[in-house]
């Protein structure tokens, strides 16, 4: 019994050293880059959803802890692969001042970890908080620029085509809708990448609570991002209807609030598509 307890306490002891080890590593490899994407996420209203994510994703791990650890732990040398990618990437990012494959390094490595040392089958079932985790990670300026920039077209096109068919005059020069006494601009914060953003990472969440298939998921995520393009064309397309009848208006209290507004619209119309996604296609 003696011998049993003592070797027991010797794994044990080992267990922790080997976690203080990896978790001192990752710390110094990586404090700059978690600085640098909160920096991003307080400074830059497109990913301020950013800041609640690590403890949304950490919480949904707690939460089903029980399901993580009924399965049985099997390390698995498979995921070495994966954490050698993990480092191949952050050192890619690092020679090429890349910070979107330095920052996704960190969620990469996290899951070859929990691969390499608990296995496939409990990664499995932290599917969705590295998934949340991914999502924390701020788009590459190449591919943010190349979505920003035709939606802003794209809704200014739109939102002027609405604006014409309630009688007011007004008319589009590239992302600038010209209205009588005003010119308004369709910056890259009105083009709705940033519900964009926003309600497909709220698609990824209400997917994982209200629907059970693959299927449903799929379709809410899919679904989420027409939708937040649509509810946004909708805000430019009021402003402009009501800066043509109080400028101030328009340009105060409306632009101010009608940001969270449309947000909340989308994401009250995104959690009623997912309660019908999962009468129509999770019961067949």
């Amino acid at each position: 019994m003696k011998c049993r307890s003592v070797a027991s306490r010797s794994l044990e002891g080992t267990l922790w050293l080997k976690i203080a080890f990896v978790g001192t590593c990752i710390w110094f490899l990586f404090w700059d880059v978690w600085v640098d994407m909160a920096h991003d996420w307080w400074t830059d209203p497109t990913w301020s959803q950013g800041m609640l994510l690590p403890p949304l994703a950490l919480y949904i791990a707690w939460e089903h802890r029980h399901r993580t650890l009924s399965e049985v732990a099997a390390p698995d040398r498979r995921g070495l692969a994966l954490t050698a990618f993990a480092c191949i990437t952050f050192a890619v990012g690092k020679l090429a001042s890349e910070f979107f494959l330095t920052r996704l390094s960190f969620v990469i490595l996290l899951a070859g970890i929990v691969w390499t040392f608990w296995g496939l089958r409990r990664l499995k079932t932290l599917a969705l908080p590295i998934l949340l985790l991914a999502t924390m990670v701020p788009l590459p300026g190449i591919i943010y620029n190349s979505i920003a920039a035709p939606l802003q077209l794209f809704v200014s096109d739109i939102a002027t085509r609405i604006a014409q068919s309630v009688g007011i005059s007004v008319f589009r020069d590239g992302n600038i809708i010209q209205l009588a006494n005003v010119s308004l601009g369709v910056a890259e914060a009105c083009s709705g990448i940033s519900s964009l953003s926003a309600l497909t990472v709220g698609s990824i969440l209400l997917g994982y609570l209200l629907c059970s298939r693959l299927l449903s998921r799929i379709a809410l995520f899919a679904i989420a991002i027409p939708l937040a393009i649509a509810v946004n064309v909708v805000r430019v397309a009021g402003t402009a209807v009501l800066a043509d009848y109080n400028q101030e208006l328009a340009m105060g209290l409306y632009h101010s609030f009608s940001g969270w507004l449309v947000f909340m619209i989308g994401f009250c119309c995104l959690y009623l598509l997912a309660r019908m996604l999962h009468r129509f296609l999770d019961s067949k």
